[in-house]
């Protein structure tokens, strides 16, 4: 549900020129977007989306992330995957007219631009590469959704933390002299509703994986995956 949204202004920065989704629109395509797209500040572990509600908006990442959870019989988040800057969501709605599928939680402090759908169909579905880029869109929801089906397919809750460890570097991996760095935050109770294990299983297996140096947990609790741990993750498999 949204609230208290603010008039339409326009994005700072010419944004949406830097976004390969608008790649194949003109720029003055491109001004008129940015112009009725509307830009709201959600703090972090602010509700941006409620799951089985119904959204009239697609939402861009202006800046910071998002996490799409959907919430367990206990009323745990389950994190299906995390949005950062220039990623898209809430398309699904507009497209089929149904409720979200999950809900959308600030990961940190962000600012989100909102097109309408009413927007949406003029401006973008009247573009044929628009179209195309959208079904490439779904597609990737869709290879997101096998990730999440392999990550709980494993009964090691070992393999299991890896696994989203691993899932993690290939969203957010930064290439470093000693392995790759994960360019995003969670914490050990987001890891494990990522994962779908108890907070103090991945503790444990974090614990295991520094003492080997599989991996390094870096200032700011920033995690890099080690040569040592690519080397354990093929055995997993």
């Amino acid at each position: 549900m949204l609230a208290n949204l603010k008039p339409r202004q326009k994005l700072d920065g010419h944004i949406l020129k830097n976004v390969p989704f608008f790649s194949t629109l003109s720029p003055e395509a491109i001004e008129e977007v940015e112009r009725i797209i509307v830009k709201k500040r959600f703090a972090k572990d602010q509700v941006v989306l409620i799951e089985e509600e119904t959204s009239d908006y697609m939402y861009l990442v202006y800046s910071g992330k998002v996490r799409v959870v959907q919430m367990n019989e206990e009323g745990r988040e389950q994190i299906i995957t995390i949005h950062k800057k220039n990623d898209f969501f809430g398309e699904m709605s507009l497209l089929d007219g149904k409720t979200s599928p999950a809900s959308v939680i600030a990961h940190e402090d962000s600012v989100i631009g909102l097109l309408s759908r009413s927007d949406f169909d003029r401006h973008l579905l009247s573009h044929e590469e628009i179209r195309h880029k959208i079904i490439n869109l779904l597609c990737e929801r869709l290879r997101d959704s096998w990730a999440m089906i392999k990550i709980l397919s494993f009964d090691n809750a070992e393999h299991r933390v890896m696994a989203v460890l691993n899932r993690l570097q290939e969203l957010y991996g930064v290439a470093d002299d000693r392995g790759s760095l994960i360019n995003v935050r969670l914490t050990h109770q987001q890891m494990a509703s990522y994962a779908s294990v108890a907070r103090e299983t991945v503790t444990r297996v974090l614990g295991r994986l520094e003492k080997d140096a599989a991996i390094l947990v870096l200032e700011g609790k920033t995690i890099l995956l080690t040569d040592a741990f690519y080397a354990r993750l093929k055995g997993t498999n």
